[in-house]
């Protein structure tokens, strides 16, 4: 068979491009949302956060979780809770927020390893026989709880928080943002650059930033390689 390997591969390439542009459709979307209710936006943001560190202080006690890792695991959540001290501004070069980014990877790693060991196999009793390399296989957690774990308790607010968070180098000029932009705004300078063209002060978010970048790059790259004529072309 030669054409249904052909037709096989151009589906998972169709497939793998329109799984792409749902996941920044959605952000994008997140982003809008965040945007038109960022009181709202903190208030979720923080109830889940605590949420989450909840989870994890259950998982200690009652599913004999290592101390180690849930006591990093709660954390790592209280960091990534100071963050939101000026939402939804976020200054890129803040040492807490680059500490963030680090601790992310840093429990990925760490749970990964943890949930990647086989449980040592139970003590023999009287009369049984058991290889020495044999494991217990019965208090193992299924794929499905450990990607719901990973899902819930490792990714699900730093993703929360990306969406949300807004750089520094994208915000207008308004109350507060002297911390994202580390420039002094004078009276006059804020009540002319304060409010957009819409009459509101407009932040965006990184999500945002991170779809319109690769939006962009995508139309200059095909402009320039002809595989479309771009509105500078058209104008010319």
């Amino acid at each position: 068979m030669w054409i249904l390997p052909l037709v096989g591969y151009l589906g998972v390439v169709v497939g793998f491009s329109f799984l792409t542009l749902a996941i920044a459709s959605g952000l994008y979307y997140l982003s809008e949302l965040v945007e038109e209710h960022t009181v709202l936006a903190r208030r979720l943001l923080t109830r889940l956060i605590y949420s989450v560190i909840a989870i994890q202080t259950l998982l200690w006690l009652f599913d004999r979780f290592p101390f180690s890792l849930s006591l990093l695991s709660v954390i790592s959540h209280l960091v990534y809770a100071s963050n939101l001290r000026r939402f939804p501004i976020v200054k890129l070069s803040d040492p807490l927020f680059i500490l963030s980014c680090l601790l992310v990877g840093l429990n990925h790693w760490l749970w990964f390893r943890h949930f990647s060991k086989p449980l040592p196999p139970p003590p023999r009793s009287a009369g049984t026989w058991r290889q020495p390399y044999q494991t217990s296989v019965e208090g193992m957690p299924t794929f499905t709880e450990v990607a719901s774990y990973f899902g819930l308790c490792v990714w699900l607010v730093p993703f929360a928080l990306f969406v949300s968070l807004s750089a520094g180098e994208n915000v207008l000029p308004s109350m507060g943002s002297e911390y994202a932009t580390g420039e002094h705004i004078s009276t006059a300078g804020l009540a002319r650059g304060a409010i957009s063209s819409t009459g509101k002060s407009k932040n965006k978010g990184m999500a945002k930033a991170l779809v319109d970048g690769v939006r962009d790059w995508v139309e200059e790259t095909g402009e320039l390689m002809g595989f479309w004529r771009g509105e500078r072309t058209r104008r010319l």
